[in-house]
């Protein structure tokens, strides 16, 4: 059995799991709402506090999907309840970014400034120049968000200039060897 899908999932106070028509789960708390529909093998009972997953047998397939379903419900429920972060570098001269209203404003050495809109679904926060959070309570997106963000100008292995995670490595190259 798998022992990430046999693993219960303690629901915290304010959260509240339901299993409607055809498995679609529907997770509801203070930050927001989501839903997903479960394999049709898959089997979710929420009881009170505990929500359990279980499969009908040992087929590959479903040992795949098993696991794969705990997590992405375990996913909402924390998503809901605390939310997710990721936290974006941005190092390099002249590289900055800076929010206007309920936009964000980066630029990052091409000629034009690049701009990324918030969503009911994510927000960005600019501690400073050289810093943006991005805050969701959905994790693929804010992930998403995260990766698209970071694709306008990767991290570069010369001089390490870009748009890199918060504890990336950037893997680096000596460069040219001169005379």
């Amino acid at each position: 059995m798998s022992r990430i899908g046999r693993a219960p999932i303690t629901v915290p106070a304010g959260v509240t799991v339901t299993v409607g028509d055809n498995n679609l789960i529907t997770v509801k708390g203070s930050k927001g709402e989501l839903s997903y529909k479960a394999p049709a093998q898959m089997t979710v009972k929420v009881d009170g506090p505990v929500v359990t997953i279980t499969r009908p047998n040992d087929e590959a397939s479903n040992r795949a999907l098993h696991g794969l379903t705990r997590t992405l419900i375990n996913n909402m429920i924390v998503g809901v309840s605390s939310g997710y972060t990721k936290k974006l570098e941005i190092v390099g001269v002249g590289y900055r970014a800076a929010k206007e209203g309920k936009r964000l404003v980066l630029n990052l050495g091409h000629s034009h400034p690049i701009y990324f809109d918030e969503t009911d679904r994510v927000q960005f926060d600019v501690p400073d120049a050289n810093t943006v959070i991005v805050k969701s309570f959905d994790k693929q997106v804010c992930g998403q968000v995260a990766a698209d963000i970071r694709s306008k100008r990767p991290p570069e292995p010369y001089h390490g200039k870009g748009v890199k995670y918060e504890g990336e490595h950037i893997r680096r190259k000596a460069g040219k060897a001169g005379k």
